[in-house]
C-alpha cells in the first residue's frame, strides 16, 4: 500500500516562507506524478501545484507562479515545495496526492484535478497571518 507521509507546515507572518515535503513509499517513484493541493475553511479543494517525477517538469497555478517552487530528492522517493512571499490567501490545510503515472508521465503537468491521484495524504496545516 502506497502511503504519503507530509511535514512541514505551521504559522508565518504575511511574507514569510515555509517548505513542505512529502514522502511516498514506493519503488516506482521515477514514474509517479506529484501534487499540492490545499483547502480552505468553506472553500473547494484546489489543485495548486503539481511534478512529474521521471523528468522533474513542473506546474505551478498563477496565484502562486514566482513564489513556490518544488524541488526533489529522488533518493528518499521525497518532493519539497517552497512556498516564499506567503500572503493570507494561502491560508489552507495542504495535502500532497500522488498517482504512478506509468505511461503518460509527460502529460502529468498541470493535471490537478482530484480524480488525477489516488494517494492522498494527511494534510498540513498552513496559517499566515497578516
Amino acid at each position: 500500500q502506497v502511503q504519503l507521509v507530509e511535514s512541514g507546515g505551521g504559522a508565518v507572518q504575511a511574507g514569510g516562507s515555509l517548505r513542505l515535503s512529502c514522502t511516498v513509499s514506493t519503488w516506482t517513484f521515477s514514474t509517479y506524478c506529484m501534487a499540492w493541493f490545499r483547502q480552505a475553511p468553506e472553500k473547494e479543494r484546489e489543485g495548486v501545484a503539481n511534478i512529474y517525477i521521471g523528468d522533474g517538469t513542473a506546474y505551478y497555478i498563477d496565484s502562486v507562479k514566482g513564489r513556490f517552487t518544488f524541488s526533489q530528492d529522488n533518493a528518499n522517493n521525497t518532493i519539497y515545495l517552497q512556498m516564499n512571499n506567503l500572503n493570507s490567501d494561502d491560508t489552507a490545510m495542504y495535502y500532497c496526492a500522488a498517482v504512478d503515472a506509468s505511461g503518460y508521465g509527460r502529460t502529468c503537468p498541470g493535471r490537478l484535478k482530484s480524480w488525477h491521484y489516488n494517494y492522498w495524504g494527511q494534510g498540513t496545516q498552513v496559517t499566515v497571518s497578516s
